[in-house]
């Protein structure tokens, strides 16, 4: 297939659909390019260890650290924000949560791991559950990034992932 029939067939099977073009695929005779749609929802449902654990650091950010209080210079996320309302949203922000766990037990996080996990939504979850200071306290623990640091230095320590920082020292050559 040329590159003339690519592009009819993307204006025919376009039409309703997103047409702007983000990303190209080569093959050995010709290169084509796949709709900014498909690339998002490839990038979506990719199971790798690095896209989910990318995924999940995006989530945790939202959820702990999103917004910047300004004036004390301290970020909060949705987690806080949601907390205010009581009740459902200290069990909204527990179920975000617990999406987090799920997902470092489906890379093969050990059980150990996913009850210090568990334990650090449960934290999270009784310390928001009480009026205002709880709420207080509740944006200060940041639990979500809690566990995705911990699932990120476990799954770099098992060889699943490279490495975020480099080790060992620098030294000027002059």
């Amino acid at each position: 297939m040329n590159d003339r029939a690519i592009r009819f067939l993307v204006q025919r099977l376009g039409r309703g659909h997103i047409l702007a073009m983000s990303t190209s695929v080569h093959t050995t005779s010709t290169a084509y390019r796949e709709s900014a749609g498909a690339a998002q929802l490839r990038r979506l449902t990719d199971t790798s260890t690095e896209a989910s654990l990318l995924r999940l650091e995006q989530l945790a950010h939202l959820m702990d650290s999103a917004i910047l209080l300004p004036g004390i210079n301290r970020r909060v996320g949705l987690d806080a924000v949601i907390g205010l309302v009581p009740i459902l949203g200290d069990i909204a922000g527990m179920a975000i949560a617990s999406y987090i766990v799920y997902e470092a037990k489906r890379l093969g996080a050990p059980r150990w791991l996913v009850w210090r996990m568990m334990g650090n939504v449960a934290i999270d979850g009784a310390v928001g559950s009480v009026p205002l200071a709880g709420d207080l306290l509740d944006a200060a623990f940041k639990a979500n990034r809690r566990n995705v640091r911990l699932l990120r230095r476990h799954l770099e320590r098992k060889g699943a992932l490279r490495p975020s920082e480099i080790e060992g020292t620098a030294t000027r050559l002059d």
